[in-house]
Protein backbone atom coordinates (compact mmCIF):
# COMPACT_ATOMS: atom_id res chain seq x y z
CA UNK A 1 0.00 0.00 0.00
CA UNK A 2 1.49 3.41 -1.15
CA UNK A 3 0.51 7.20 0.39
CA UNK A 4 0.84 9.92 -2.11
CA UNK A 5 -0.08 13.54 -1.48
CA UNK A 6 -2.51 15.02 -3.57
CA UNK A 7 -1.49 18.72 -4.61
CA UNK A 8 -4.57 19.88 -6.36
CA UNK A 9 -5.11 23.48 -4.62
CA UNK A 10 -8.68 23.21 -5.95
CA UNK A 11 -9.73 20.00 -3.68
CA UNK A 12 -7.94 21.74 -0.81
CA UNK A 13 -9.89 24.86 -1.74
CA UNK A 14 -13.41 22.53 -1.86
CA UNK A 15 -11.74 20.80 1.39
CA UNK A 16 -11.86 24.02 3.35
CA UNK A 17 -14.89 25.25 2.30
CA UNK A 18 -17.20 22.20 2.94
CA UNK A 19 -15.11 21.53 6.42
CA UNK A 20 -14.60 24.68 7.90
CA UNK A 21 -13.29 23.32 10.94
CA UNK A 22 -10.20 21.94 8.89
CA UNK A 23 -8.91 25.41 7.73
CA UNK A 24 -6.27 25.61 10.27
CA UNK A 25 -4.63 22.49 9.59
CA UNK A 26 -1.80 22.68 6.97
CA UNK A 27 -1.49 18.57 6.26
CA UNK A 28 -1.93 18.07 2.52
CA UNK A 29 -4.08 15.86 1.42
CA UNK A 30 -2.91 12.35 0.75
CA UNK A 31 -4.17 9.28 -1.63
CA UNK A 32 -3.78 5.49 -1.12
CA UNK A 33 -4.25 3.02 -3.56
CA UNK A 34 -6.01 0.71 -1.16
CA UNK A 35 -10.31 0.68 -2.03
CA UNK A 36 -12.38 1.80 1.43
CA UNK A 37 -16.06 1.35 0.75
CA UNK A 38 -17.89 4.65 1.33
CA UNK A 39 -21.52 4.33 2.34
CA UNK A 40 -23.76 7.43 1.76
CA UNK A 41 -26.28 7.66 4.00
CA UNK A 42 -27.32 11.31 3.27
CA UNK A 43 -30.75 12.30 2.06
CA UNK A 44 -29.59 13.06 -1.34
CA UNK A 45 -28.38 9.44 -1.36
CA UNK A 46 -30.99 8.14 -0.37
CA UNK A 47 -33.29 9.64 -2.96
CA UNK A 48 -35.65 11.85 -0.49
CA UNK A 49 -34.80 15.14 -1.87
CA UNK A 50 -37.34 16.78 -3.12
CA UNK A 51 -36.89 18.85 -6.56
CA UNK A 52 -37.09 22.69 -6.27
CA UNK A 53 -39.66 23.19 -8.46
CA UNK A 54 -41.83 20.77 -6.30
CA UNK A 55 -40.30 22.03 -2.80
CA UNK A 56 -41.21 25.91 -4.01
CA UNK A 57 -45.18 24.57 -4.86
CA UNK A 58 -48.11 26.91 -3.56
CA UNK A 59 -50.48 25.28 -1.50
CA UNK A 60 -52.98 26.21 0.93
CA UNK A 61 -50.12 27.47 3.28
CA UNK A 62 -49.70 30.27 1.08
CA UNK A 63 -50.91 33.71 1.90
CA UNK A 64 -52.56 35.66 -0.46
CA UNK A 65 -53.03 39.51 -0.62
CA UNK A 66 -55.05 41.85 -2.98
CA UNK A 67 -53.16 45.33 -2.71
CA UNK A 68 -55.04 48.76 -4.71
CA UNK A 69 -54.75 52.65 -3.75
CA UNK A 70 -52.48 51.43 -0.69
CA UNK A 71 -49.59 50.34 0.39
CA UNK A 72 -49.69 46.74 2.13
CA UNK A 73 -47.06 44.76 4.06
CA UNK A 74 -47.02 41.22 2.20
CA UNK A 75 -44.55 39.56 4.54
CA UNK A 76 -42.44 40.39 7.63
CA UNK A 77 -40.63 37.53 8.68
CA UNK A 78 -37.15 36.63 7.87
CA UNK A 79 -36.45 33.96 5.63
CA UNK A 80 -36.93 33.38 1.46
CA UNK A 81 -40.16 34.00 0.06
CA UNK A 82 -41.64 32.84 -3.03
CA UNK A 83 -43.78 36.34 -4.21
CA UNK A 84 -46.37 35.37 -6.79
CA UNK A 85 -48.86 36.89 -8.78
CA UNK A 86 -50.63 39.44 -11.05
CA UNK A 87 -50.82 43.21 -11.43
CA UNK A 88 -53.56 44.70 -13.79
CA UNK A 89 -54.44 48.08 -14.22
CA UNK A 90 -56.21 50.45 -16.74
CA UNK A 91 -54.90 53.26 -18.30
CA UNK A 92 -55.34 56.89 -16.51
CA UNK A 93 -55.63 60.26 -16.42
CA UNK A 94 -52.79 60.68 -14.57
CA UNK A 95 -49.34 59.01 -13.98
CA UNK A 96 -49.94 55.96 -11.48
CA UNK A 97 -47.17 53.53 -10.07
CA UNK A 98 -47.34 49.99 -8.58
CA UNK A 99 -44.25 48.30 -6.90
CA UNK A 100 -43.26 45.46 -4.64
CA UNK A 101 -39.98 46.63 -2.17
CA UNK A 102 -38.01 44.94 0.40
CA UNK A 103 -37.54 48.01 2.96
CA UNK A 104 -35.98 47.93 6.32
CA UNK A 105 -37.85 51.58 6.98
CA UNK A 106 -35.14 53.62 6.26
CA UNK A 107 -34.26 52.13 3.12
CA UNK A 108 -36.24 50.74 0.10
CA UNK A 109 -35.18 47.76 -3.15
CA UNK A 110 -37.76 47.63 -5.88
CA UNK A 111 -38.39 44.09 -6.72
CA UNK A 112 -41.03 45.21 -9.06
CA UNK A 113 -42.20 48.46 -10.74
CA UNK A 114 -45.25 49.55 -12.89
CA UNK A 115 -45.50 53.09 -15.00
CA UNK A 116 -48.62 54.48 -16.01
CA UNK A 117 -47.75 57.58 -17.70
CA UNK A 118 -51.46 59.65 -17.82
CA UNK A 119 -52.55 60.23 -21.14
CA UNK A 120 -54.73 63.04 -20.54
CA UNK A 121 -58.06 60.53 -20.29
CA UNK A 122 -58.80 57.54 -18.92
CA UNK A 123 -58.58 54.23 -20.82
CA UNK A 124 -61.10 51.41 -20.02
CA UNK A 125 -59.38 48.57 -21.41
CA UNK A 126 -57.56 46.59 -18.51
CA UNK A 127 -54.21 44.87 -18.88
CA UNK A 128 -52.59 42.22 -17.08
CA UNK A 129 -48.75 41.24 -16.08
CA UNK A 130 -47.76 38.07 -14.05
CA UNK A 131 -44.66 37.81 -11.56
CA UNK A 132 -42.72 35.60 -10.05
CA UNK A 133 -39.41 35.42 -7.71
CA UNK A 134 -37.76 34.48 -4.58
CA UNK A 135 -37.52 37.16 -2.29
CA UNK A 136 -34.72 37.07 1.31
CA UNK A 137 -35.49 39.29 3.70
CA UNK A 138 -33.05 39.67 6.60
CA UNK A 139 -34.20 40.50 10.19
CA UNK A 140 -36.32 43.95 10.24
CA UNK A 141 -36.59 43.61 6.53
CA UNK A 142 -40.25 43.61 4.88
CA UNK A 143 -41.88 43.00 1.51
CA UNK A 144 -44.39 45.94 0.75
CA UNK A 145 -46.95 46.60 -2.30
CA UNK A 146 -47.67 49.89 -3.07
CA UNK A 147 -50.26 50.57 -5.36
CA UNK A 148 -50.45 54.34 -6.02
CA UNK A 149 -54.19 54.46 -7.55
CA UNK A 150 -57.61 52.05 -7.55
CA UNK A 151 -56.76 51.22 -11.19
CA UNK A 152 -53.30 49.70 -10.33
CA UNK A 153 -54.26 46.14 -8.78
CA UNK A 154 -52.01 43.54 -7.15
CA UNK A 155 -52.74 39.61 -6.69
CA UNK A 156 -49.88 39.29 -4.78
CA UNK A 157 -49.45 35.09 -3.21
CA UNK A 158 -46.49 34.28 -0.97
CA UNK A 159 -44.93 31.15 0.85
CA UNK A 160 -42.08 30.92 3.21
CA UNK A 161 -39.45 28.52 0.96
CA UNK A 162 -37.20 28.85 3.53
CA UNK A 163 -35.59 29.84 6.90
CA UNK A 164 -33.50 32.22 7.22
CA UNK A 165 -30.28 29.45 7.48
CA UNK A 166 -31.58 28.28 4.03
CA UNK A 167 -32.89 25.15 5.76
CA UNK A 168 -36.10 24.43 3.46
CA UNK A 169 -39.81 24.92 4.69
CA UNK A 170 -42.00 22.43 2.40
CA UNK A 171 -45.69 22.90 1.71
CA UNK A 172 -48.03 22.59 4.32
CA UNK A 173 -49.13 19.15 4.91
CA UNK A 174 -46.56 17.20 2.28
CA UNK A 175 -43.91 14.86 4.13
CA UNK A 176 -41.64 13.52 1.44
CA UNK A 177 -41.26 9.63 1.60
Amino acid sequence: MSISTVTSEALQLKLRQLLPSQQGFSTDLSASDTIIPIIDLTAAAEGSDIPTMLQTALGIGATHNQVANTTTTIVNNTGFYRVFGNITWRGSATNEEGQINVTDGLTSTTLYELNILGSGAADTAQQAEQFDFVVFLAAGESINAVSSDAVIVFNITTRQIADINGVLVNPTGFNPQ
